[in-house]
This record gives structure tokens, sequence and C-alpha cells, in this order.
């Protein structure tokens, strides 16, 4: 068996995809008389300042040998959009079982996911495992490789994407894809299938906006149901699709983190008691900070999570959250939170027990008394809190979804859920 990760062929402004050209290796691998086992797509680190849209690098898993799959990979290579200085491919071969790559390999597709590398560390990386590379530009391209090439044995929650792509004359035109078809669709196979369409907008997230080749992707953990979804699509031709094992859905980005070890480049997972209200600020973005005694950490719901803002807007100080998401300047990126515990309560000027009226200061440090009769009392008055929220998780809607990030009607999480759809 032959493993060959490929990564960094697109380009922000002039399109390509690098699931494309690992479909396109496929092709060309059977073509050659290789069998192929399965291709993954594997996301990698979301705060990586230099990714393109989903930073995603591809994996194909072959019997073709080592030596025609890196002429291959190679060629595959030419199709990068190497006139953005921006795109800087890499292709790593390897000679061995998905299963058996080297634990180096391992920990560099994990460490993908979660921190920042140094394309120099993953050459020698490389070389160190006896890998064949090629690669071009700043090498870039080969973090992403050798992480896709040590994902099988890295990761061991699975989904599945099933991708059409456009015929070639139209790519970077606007797509024609029948937006009720897609909705009809999705609803008859959720939650198999998931965050095809954002049901309050009604907008289609399995189109993209970008330049690149692909017309949609349905993503879900069943790939039958994936393949059913596209089948039911009414709109351009298709001009071919492929199938991809992924990561996707997992929340593999996330690492627990203590407040005060939270840094930039990251996504982390925290816990801690809100202890700034949240506040809008301009731009429609919602703030707030959680402390856990000896730490704090701002969180942010920005404008385009929509929705979510209103429930980041529910919370109140002293109550417990666990929040999951990207760092960048400080600000931890909300994707998802779960409500710990909840204030209940608020204390609150009391009212006179033989007046029914309100109350007035006594004094500094003297409690309250009533104006009409002279009762008094030491201290404010407890009332009930209606809450909006409930213990559970809450999370962004589809339209706002990080590809890496696990929805919630996955399940699988530590307390009841409230899914967005």
């Amino acid at each position: 068996m032959t493993v060959i990760g490929i990564d960094d062929t697109d380009s922000r402004e002039r399109g390509m995809c690098t699931t494309y050209a690992a479909a396109t290796l496929t092709e060309r691998i059977e073509s050659a008389g290789g069998r192929v086992e399965r291709t993954l797509l594997i996301r990698l680190n979301p705060a990586v300042e230099h990714k393109t849209r989903g930073n995603a690098a591809l994996a194909v898993h072959t019997e073709l040998g080592a030596k025609e799959a890196l002429d291959l990979a190679e060629d595959v290579l030419s199709m990068a959009e190497v006139e953005d200085p921006n795109t800087n491919p890499g292709a790593v071969v390897a000679d061995c079982e998905p299963a058996a790559v080297p634990d180096a390999a391992v920990d560099h597709a994990r460490s993908a996911l979660r921190d920042l590398l140094d394309p120099a560390d993953a050459a020698d990386r490389i070389d160190a495992a006896g890998f064949e590379r090629v690669s071009a530009g700043n090498g870039r391209g080969l973090v992403g490789a050798l992480a896709a090439v040590g994902a099988w044995r890295a990761f061991d929650d699975w989904t599945h994407e099933h991708i059409a792509y456009r015929e070639r004359d139209r790519w970077g035109t606007d797509r024609d894809v029948d937006a009720a078809s897609v909705r009809a669709a999705a609803d008859r196979h959720y939650p198999a299938v998931w965050d095809t369409v954002d049901r309050e907008s009604g907008y289609p997230v399995c189109v993209p906006r970008t330049p690149c080749p692909i017309l949609y992707g349905i993503r879900g953990d069943d790939p039958e149901a994936c393949r059913a979804v596209a089948e039911a699509i009414e709109s351009e031709p298709v001009a071919s699709a492929h199938t991809f094992v992924t990561n996707q859905g997992t929340d593999a980005h996330l690492r627990e983190a203590d407040l005060g070890a939270v840094t930039d480049g990251r996504a982390c997972r925290v816990t801690g008691e809100v202890v700034e209200p949240p506040a809008t600020r301009e731009g429609g973005h919602v703030f707030l900070t959680l402390g856990d005694g000896e730490a704090t950490l701002d969180c942010a719901a920005f404008e385009p999570t929509k929705r979510f803002r209103n429930l980041v807007r529910s919370l109140r100080v002293g109550d417990r959250i666990t929040a999951c998401g990207e760092v960048g300047d400080g600000t931890l990126k909300l994707e998802k939170f779960a409500v710990r515990d909840l204030v209940t309560t608020e204390r609150v000027t009391p009212d006179c027990p033989d007046c029914d009226r309100s109350m007035g200061s006594a004094g500094r440090d003297q409690g309250y008394r009533c104006r009409d009769c002279g009762t008094h009392r030491d201290e404010r008055a407890e009332r009930p809190l209606d809450r909006d929220l409930e213990r559970g998780w809450y999370e962004v809607p589809p339209v706002a979804r990080r590809h890496v990030a696990k929805p919630l009607v996955r399940g699988g999480f530590d307390a009841p859920v409230h899914p967005e759809r």
C-alpha cells in the first residue's frame, strides 16, 4: 500500500481546490491500473493565518507503487495556482500501509490541527521517515501533505463529504443550483446528512461562493445518504464527483486548556464563569469575559454567527460555561458553548413585608428601611429569574460553522444539546 499526501494547490483569488487535485489523482491512479482504497479530506488548524477557506489537506490510499505514485502526484501538483505567491504546493509519498506510518507522522498530523508548524521541520520529518517529497515555492504544502499521510492513524472519528465538481468552462462563474431542491433533499436525510442548508436563512451552505471547481459538497455520517442528497439536487451539469472520508464535524482541532494557558493560533475548550456581562460592540459583535479566579479570557460571537449572538447575550455574570473556539488576538472566537450552571436569582431592593412598598436604603452598610412604617431589613431580597437558556450545549448556525467543528446533532456531548440546523 502507498499513501500519498498533497496540500496547498488552491488560491483565495484564483480558485482551484486541493480536493479536486486529489480526485484527479485518484482517477489517474485508477487509469494506471492502481486500486484506490480511500481518499481522505483532512481539515487542519483553522487558526492558520495563510490558509485558504477550509485549510484542507488530502491523502490517497492506493496499491500503486510508490515510484509511479510520486510521478502522478508531481504531475497533479502542476495544477496548482502557483502564480499566486501564497500557493506553495507539496506532496509526500509513503511506501507503507496507512495504519503503519511512523509515530512521528502521526504526531505531526495531530499537531497540524492544533498548532502552527514550520515547513522546514516538516521536510526534516519527511526525510527522517524515508518518505519521498516534492514541493514548490517555500514548501509550506509539505506541512499539510505530511499531516494527511499520518491522519489515518492519528484520528478515529470520521465523517464523509460527497463533492460534485463543475464543468471546467464554468469555473469562476455564478453557480446554478436550485436552492429549493437542496432544502428538500436535506430535510429528507437529516440528521444523517448535516450542514447542507441553514434553515432559518434558507441559505444552501453546501454551495461555495469561491471561484473553485466545486459545485456543492454534501456532508454527513452516512456516505450513501450524502450521495442520495446529491442525486436529488437540481443544478447545472456535474462534470465529476467524489466521496471523501474526512475529519470534518469532529472537533479534532480542540484542546482542553485552562484560561491562563490559552494562546493565539490554537483552538481550545475552556471552562469559566462569566465575570463581565455580554456587550454588543460596533459591527454587531458580542463580547463577554470568562474568569476562573486566576485568569480571565475574552470571548466573542462575531456578526457572521447571526442568531447565535442572542444566546450569548442571554448569559449573565455568575453563569458558568464551557466555551469552544479558535483563539486570536487574545480572544476566543466562539463556535459553541455549554451552560454548566445558571444564575437563577437576582438580589433586589426588598419590599416592605407590611406595606408592600419598596424599601429605601437606611444608610451605608445599614440595610433597608420602610419610609412609611419604619420596618427594617438587613439585606437585599432574592428574586427568581426567568432565563432563556437551559443547561447544555449551544452552537453557531450552519452558515457560520467551521468545517472541523462538530455539529451538536452528531451527539456524543457531555450535556443535553440544542442543535442548530
